[in-house]
């Protein structure tokens, strides 16, 4: 993808977006520690990602959480595998399936130790990583962690800046918060050129600004006003609630002068999945055209299993009436 300009507010939407028709990425179940012999072995992740590939999906998804608090747990947030880990399993077990990290927390690394666990996956896999990142919002992790939680913003940006130039440059002379590097050659060098796709995770004007700037990609997500609150973002309740966050986005690559398109990624909303892994496929179709429309290039969905042989289930259910779908004559 490349070449067009991203316009200013109002311009159409395809402008933003590449050529290729969305594509689908869904989330592995590594947040389910609880149940480590179904779904946190190397046997079950790879299973689990050769479903993902084989049904048609594009990407395959983890989370990151090192030191979630408690009392968040308990008002239902997760553990989850450490995310390099888990990937490089599924990598293992595939061929073409698109390896995504949703998300990782940039303040919480310092970025030689990023780099170098992004560019040995992106090596080990043969080029297929995308890299999903954002600033965080639980401060009691940042607490456990050593980070500073009131700079998140500051240090994301920081980071942002010196992964491209720790991949590609020698003699690095580099330093920032809590970091100094003199003299520094970083191999491996990543596969993909001019680096993997780094993606920016969050509603606010400044995830936006941010993914304009320094990113290939942004990470919106659906939030009512409760959650969003809770999550220190803005409200993305409707489709005209992301419309305009997209226009802010077409706005700023305009004042900025950014020339190349933005992937978008985004849940459906209210997508939801029965237990019999029963769904409306057709009025999932029908937003997926509407997200599209608006300059979304990647739709993602989680699809909660209690075991290995569901998740197959409902992956394969998924991409029979979504991503395969087919109109009958």
């Amino acid at each position: 993808a490349g070449g067009r300009e991203l316009g200013p507010a109002g311009a159409r939407a395809p402008a933003l977006t590449p050529s290729a028709a969305v594509r689908f990425s869904i989330q592995l179940p590594t947040d389910r520690v609880d149940r480590p012999a179904e779904f946190g072995t190397a046997a079950a992740i790879g299973e689990l990602a050769r479903a993902a590939e084989e049904a048609g999906f594009d990407a395959a998804f983890v989370t990151d959480h090192p030191a979630p608090e408690d009392r968040w747990l308990a008002a239902g947030g997760h553990h989850a595998l450490d995310p390099f880990v888990a990937l490089s399993l599924a990598a293992a077990s595939t061929t073409t399936l698109r390896l995504q990290t949703h998300i990782l927390v940039l303040p919480y690394r310092n970025p030689f130790l990023l780099a170098k666990a992004i560019a040995s996956l992106d090596v080990a896999s043969g080029g297929r990583v995308i890299v999903g990142v954002a600033a965080g919002y639980l401060e009691p992790e940042f607490r456990a962690l050593g980070a500073d939680f009131e700079r998140r913003n500051e240090v994301s940006d920081e980071l942002l800046q010196a992964l491209p130039r720790i991949w590609s440059e020698s003699g690095l002379e580099l330093s920032g918060t809590g970091f100094a590097a003199s003299g520094i050659t970083a191999l491996p060098r990543p596969v993909q050129k001019p680096r993997p796709p780094l993606w920016v995770g969050g509603n606010s004007r400044t995830a936006i600004r941010r993914a304009v700037e320094h990113a290939d990609g942004w990470i919106p997500f659906p939030t009512p006003k409760r959650l969003a609150r809770h999550a220190r973002t803005a409200t993305i309740a409707s489709l005209d609630d992301l419309a305009e966050r997209i226009a802010y986005a077409h706005a700023h690559a305009h004042t900025v002068g950014r020339t190349a398109p933005l992937d978008i990624g985004f849940v459906p909303f209210g997508f939801r999945m029965d237990d019999g892994g029963h769904f409306d496929a057709a009025a999932t179709r029908e937003q997926i055209g509407a997200l599209e429309a608006l300059g979304v290039t990647w739709v993602t969905v989680a699809l909660p299993a209690g075991t290995r042989s569901e998740f197959r289930r409902r992956a394969e259910a998924f991409a029979e009436g979504v991503i395969r779908y087919s109109p009958r004559e």
